[in-house]
């Protein structure tokens, strides 16, 4: 790790990005340019990435600490110790507070959908449950929150509702119900459905159709969120381009919520965003495990600056765009044997080539 500058305290390896153009300044006058928080980060462990953040970014969003699982454990407990923190955070430092996510099949303890005998719950006990619950985390939060990852991942790649416990117990309604309850809970915030492969055209259409449904119905979504977990050559700006007009002609907004870029040979063939899947251990996963070669780090940049030209296009639409980490070392698609370098900035907190070239890329 890098030793302090004497002078300002600042961490030296990050002194040259202090010294450049921000992001956030960058797209000032187009959209939000956020990170997502793990909690090093959000308790300030590590230094580094914390001025890369407060330096770069304006919005955050949380990787864990607002998810089912860690917030609220049992039945009967809630650990809001470092959610808080991690409000606290963006508030301290003038950020915009992103809250991820309340209503998904993964993370969630198996207690929420069983009884005391581990048998499955009715339809109204999981109801309560998810109202108790969403009243209680965004409740916590109203005002300081501002947009609500409401429901997360419920389509399969076909664009059909996934079979969770969610849907097995409630019904396709429980979609509706959550983002009823977060609406309660909070009336003012932003509210958004979430997922991945959407520029897949299958899935695509049924996210469409379910915006369609839940908007008839008087549903109050206000965004969908397109992950932004993508390829090298995967989606083509083309299909990039498309993806953000369809939702945007249902008159909802649009955010790139959890954006990188796998540059690992071995994994491309992948579109799947689903953890599930991403966990498994992929042969010649560790291709880069010695650094990035020149000629990749140069196919990175001018990929990122293609996906940027396409959301300044959308900018009347698009309300941020949030890095899934803060650095190259932080990413969840490193697991499982892969080095990866997905993001603007290296695993020492030194802006890579995308960093130039996203920052060239608002210039135009």
């Amino acid at each position: 790790m890098s030793m302090s500058s004497a002078s300002t305290g600042v961490p030296t390896a990050l002194t040259n990005v202090h010294a450049q153009a921000t992001l956030k300044d960058a797209f000032k006058n187009d959209f939000l340019i956020g990170a997502a928080l793990n909690e090093a980060e959000i308790t300030g462990q590590n230094i580094n990435a914390v001025a890369l953040v407060k330096a770069q970014f304006n919005t955050i969003s949380p990787e864990n600490v607002l998810k089912w699982e860690p917030v609220h454990p049992e039945p009967d407990r809630y650990d809001f110790a470092a959610a808080d923190r991690y409000v606290e955070f963006g508030q301290k430092n003038g950020m915009f507070v992103v809250g991820h996510t309340v209503v998904w099949h993964n993370q969630t303890p198996e207690w929420v959908f069983q009884d005391g005998n581990g048998k499955d719950i009715d339809r109204d006990t999981l109801l309560r449950r998810m109202r108790d619950h969403i009243h209680t985390v965004i409740g916590r939060y109203k005002g300081r929150i501002k947009d609500w990852d409401v429901v997360n991942e419920a389509l399969n790649e076909d664009g059909t509702l996934r079979q969770s416990r969610w849907m097995k117990i409630i019904g396709e309604d429980y979609i509706a119900k959550a983002f009823e309850f977060a609406h309660e809970a909070d009336p003012e915030a932003e509210l958004y459905y979430n997922d991945f492969a959407l520029e897949e055209e299958p899935k695509r259409k049924g996210a469409v159709e379910l915006i369609k449904k839940l908007k008839a119905r008087g549903v109050p979504i206000t965004a969908v969120g397109l992950q932004g977990h993508l390829k090298m050559d995967w989606p083509t700006l083309e299909q990039e381009d498309a993806t953000i007009a369809d939702f945007a002609r249902l008159g909802v907004k649009v955010a790139i919520t959890e954006l990188d870029i796998d540059v690992v040979p071995a994994t491309q063939e992948n579109k799947t965003a689903d953890i599930n899947v991403n966990a498994q251990l992929v042969a010649g996963a560790d291709t880069y495990s010695k650094g990035l070669p020149d000629d990749v780090q140069q196919a990175l940049a001018k990929r990122y600056a293609g996906l940027f030209e396409v959301y300044l296009k959308h900018r009347d639409v698009i309300g941020r765009v949030t890095f899934w980490g803060v650095t190259d070392g932080d990413s969840w698609l490193n697991t499982q044997g892969r080095v990866n370098h997905p993001l603007l900035f290296d695993r020492d907190g030194q802006p890579k080539p995308a960093f130039t070239a996203v920052i060239r890329a608002a210039a135009k």
